[in-house]
């Protein structure tokens, strides 16, 4: 089957080599067809040069809102498979095999891997660990590495427009209904781990974390552009 993996990107020139490197790595141990595209947010730096030097497709999207921009890369899409990635997302070289042989299932309409943050901070590991055992128990998905078929996307009109924030967790748990109102399944990829960026985590105050990886602000202010402004500014530095 071919996979298209989905990259939204605003600012990532320093952070997309190595998530572009580490999918090709998975992309060769994958014998069937793997494209990736690459939806550039209206970047100022690189991105778009970073992620054609890689061979990916870049397409160009100036409304900074993650939900449309992946909309955006999987209207562009080609293969039966989609694989929502996020830019500074490190995935292993079994990764998109094992995408494979779960959606080879015929049941299985899509699903996620486990996710690893590593935060500098003692403090920050212990949250976001807990965190990851709430999302688990509550089918709280995030979209750092998020895979659904085609038809499925299409059925569900893909992400949720209207939110800037919590549109990944949205999207799964649509998911999750579908499958189960058609007799489907979902599945997580505990034997697969991937590694998103911990800069926000490394350069905020721990008060600062709290308050926006809350799912009671999030679900208030989900829908309220102004209040991600920090999740939509130019991306941390290293």
């Amino acid at each position: 089957m071919r996979i298209s993996v989905v990259i939204p990107a605003f600012n990532e020139a320093r952070w997309l080599p190595l998530t572009l490197t580490r999918l090709a790595e998975a992309a060769r141990q994958y014998p069937a067809s793997v494209e990736v595209i690459v939806v550039d947010n209206a970047s100022d730096d690189a991105t778009a040069d970073v992620a054609r030097a890689a061979g990916a497709t870049v397409i160009q999207e100036t409304e900074h809102n993650v939900g449309l921009v992946r909309n955006r890369g999987a209207a562009a899409a080609t293969g039966e498979v989609f694989v929502f990635l996020d830019a500074d997302t490190l995935v292993p070289a079994h990764f998109l095999r094992r995408v494979a042989q779960a959606m080879a299932v015929r049941n299985c309409l899509g699903g996620t891997a486990a996710v690893a943050y590593r935060p500098a901070s003692p403090v920050m590991r212990t949250y976001l660990a807990g965190w990851r055992i709430v999302g688990q128990l509550f089918g709280m998905v995030q979209g750092v590495a998020q895979f659904c078929r085609r038809d499925a996307f299409e059925r569900l009109a893909g992400y949720d427009e209207s939110q800037y924030m919590g549109e990944d967790v949205d999207f799964f748990w649509r998911l999750r209904r579908l499958a189960r109102r058609t007799g489907g399944d979902v599945t997580l990829l505990a034997d697969v781990e991937v590694e998103p960026s911990t800069r926000r985590f490394d350069q905020w105050p721990l008060w600062r974390t709290l308050v926006w990886t809350n799912p009671l602000v999030i679900g208030l202010l989900r829908r309220r552009r102004w209040a991600w402004r920090g999740w939509y500014s130019p991306a941390v530095p290293r």
